[in-house]
């Protein structure tokens, strides 16, 4: 029992422990992605919806200044006037919050798909354990996350650094720029840096990802006695599973066998083998094999054959070729059509004599 407990887990999981875990909530998820992909989408849609906010704002801040001295200095109005324009405030940023909204919630169903899991909302008391809380603190898997974020900043801040120094001879020139002109600039300046660094958390992003799988994958590896143990509880016991196909087998020769009445011929090699054809004009392109066996089964089919007077066609090639290379609901090969049509021309011309007389 030890032995089992402590077996090396270097099996992949199955489709079942996946299932089992994107049930619990465990799935391949990486925040870093879903961070850079809110920062660099999030960037763009300011770049597109930028001016129209940009206007709305101006708009309404100009209305405010031309309006401030008309405007009577009472609790309802100030409230309404407050009001109004909130209004007018989010209605201009709805359309940047809507899309980061659907930035943030795409990228989540693009890693893990979207599923519902109450399992894993479920409280744990064990997570309330300060023990277990400062064992997830100071363990191993924590300080490589700590040294991975680290490594992150200092990527991130190169980066920003470097961009920063390349476009720092354009701030000698913003004192000499008018207003306007220096929001410009400073805005154009913060959307290059931000877009060089929402690049570089994309590619950290990446790596993250195909970290987390690689923790993920590895975390649900199982033992092959877990396997084991896993195809018992699923498919049962071996006694179990060869009971069933013991049944299955039974049932499909005894539909077999009712199906020997309806036979036009039955080929036999005497003794060990018989195989029954019937052939459909109207609905099959060749004979079609409806019943076989050898030993037991094969003198059971000629039984019922000779019962219900479907006629025996000893043959002993024929009927070897026939076991070989047919199963029981499949139609004979090409190869054997020629065979297969004497025999059932046979057949056909000894009952129609039989009839005559």
């Amino acid at each position: 029992m030890a032995d089992e407990q402590f077996q090396e887990r270097t099996e992949q999981a199955t489709p079942r422990r996946l299932e089992k875990a994107r049930e619990e909530g465990r799935v391949v998820k990486s925040m870093e992605l879903s961070n850079a992909l809110m920062i660099g989408l999030g960037i763009s849609a300011l770049f597109v919806l930028g001016p129209q906010v940009s206007r709305i704002l101006t708009s309404i801040m100009s209305h405010t200044m031309n309006n401030a001295t008309f405007m009577a200095p009472t609790p309802a109005s100030i409230q309404a006037y407050f009001r109004d324009h909130m209004e007018a405030y989010f209605i201009a940023v709805l359309p940047v919050f809507a899309v980061m909204l659907v930035i943030g919630m795409g990228s989540q169903i693009t890693q893990i798909g979207f599923r519902i899991t109450p399992k894993a909302m479920e409280p744990k008391l064990e997570k309330l354990n300060p023990l277990k809380g400062l064992k997830r603190i100071f363990s191993l898997k924590t300080a490589v996350h700590l040294v991975r974020d680290v490594i992150k900043l200092t990527i991130v801040g190169i980066v920003g650094w470097s961009v920063i120094a390349q476009e720092f001879p354009q701030f000698f020139a913003l004192p000499d720029l008018s207003v306007a002109q220096f929001a410009i600039q400073m805005a154009q300046l913060a959307m290059i840096v931000a877009l060089k660094i929402g690049a570089a958390v994309f590619v950290l992003a990446i790596l993250d990802y195909l970290y987390q799988k690689y923790e993920h994958n590895k975390s649900l590896k199982m033992s092959k006695q877990e396997i084991k143990d896993e195809s018992k509880d699923t498919e049962g016991l071996p006694q179990t599973k060869s009971r069933i196909r013991q049944i299955q087998r039974e049932m499909s020769r005894r539909r077999m066998m009712n199906d020997v009445p309806t036979a036009d011929v039955v080929i036999t090699n005497p003794t060990h083998i018989a195989v029954a054809l019937k052939y459909d004009v109207n609905d099959d392109h060749a004979p079609v094999v409806i019943a076989k066996g050898e030993r037991l089964i094969a003198q059971r089919i000629k039984e019922i054959a000779r019962a219900s007077g479907v006629p025996c066609f000893e043959d002993k090639p024929l009927a070897r070729a026939l076991f070989r290379t047919c199963e029981v609901g499949q139609a004979i090969p090409q190869a054997l059509y020629r065979a297969v049509a004497e025999v059932l021309a046979f057949v056909y011309r000894t009952k129609t004599k039989q009839e005559a007389r």
